[in-house]
């Protein structure tokens, strides 16, 4: 699970649902799926809140020693 990435949250106040990636890739909008639903946050590492993609996106180009847990972020746009 260390190499996902997932992602839910809001745009302009409205549910974007959540997106799950490869974490060497970037998140889309178009990522984004209000069926899917996020893993528990025991089984996964919860990275913070961000006000956008731009900002979710830019962090995960970060280096970061390895977790062994999939990363789980929440964009409030």
């Amino acid at each position: 699970m260390d190499d996902q990435a997932w992602a839910s949250g809001t745009h302009e106040y409205r549910p974007m649902g959540t997106a799950v990636i490869a974490a060497s890739q970037l998140f889309r909008a178009r990522d984004f799926s209000s069926r899917r639903r996020p893993p528990s946050r025991q089984l996964a590492a919860f990275e913070g809140m961000f006000a956008s993609l731009e900002d979710v996106n830019r962090h995960l180009q970060r280096p970061r020693p390895k977790q062994g847990r999939a990363r789980l972020l929440t964009v409030i746009d």
